[in-house]
């Protein structure tokens, strides 16, 4: 970030932070600059996106650039959206209509994937 353009920093330290939406607890860690949302399977990430109010993106991507701050949305430690000063949107984020927030689509094939190996490790164990 460029001082001399006015823009506030802010810095965000988190020890042990819990968000809860619709019941729903998401872990909170921070590196400063970066806020780190996990949810901690796919099933928990679309729950918390049907209760969030995400038809603009842009009042909170706008804040978060101001303040030079980033938040990565997490599923099962895959990162799977970016918002604010480290986002780099492309053409998905552009067609989901959720830009200037990033989707990274490996994250989510990858917590996809992730949760799909461990129920069927789970499905496993359960008949064993």
């Amino acid at each position: 970030m460029n001082r001399t353009e006015g823009k506030p920093p802010l810095s965000v330290e988190t020890d042990d932070l819990t968000l809860a939406v619709d019941g729903v607890s998401l872990d909170v860690h921070s590196t400063g600059e970066r806020l780190f949302v996990e949810a901690d399977s796919v099933r928990d990430a679309i729950r918390t996106l049907r209760r969030v109010p995400v038809d603009d993106v842009r009042g909170p991507a706008a804040f978060l650039t101001a303040t030079d701050l980033t938040t990565e949305f997490r599923v099962r430690g895959r990162t799977v959206a970016v918002i604010g000063a480290g986002a780099r949107p492309g053409v998905l984020s552009r067609r989901l209509g959720v830009a200037p927030a990033e989707i990274r689509i490996i994250g989510v094939v990858d917590a996809a994937a992730s949760g799909l190996a461990s129920m069927r490790g789970a499905g496993r164990r359960l008949f064993q």
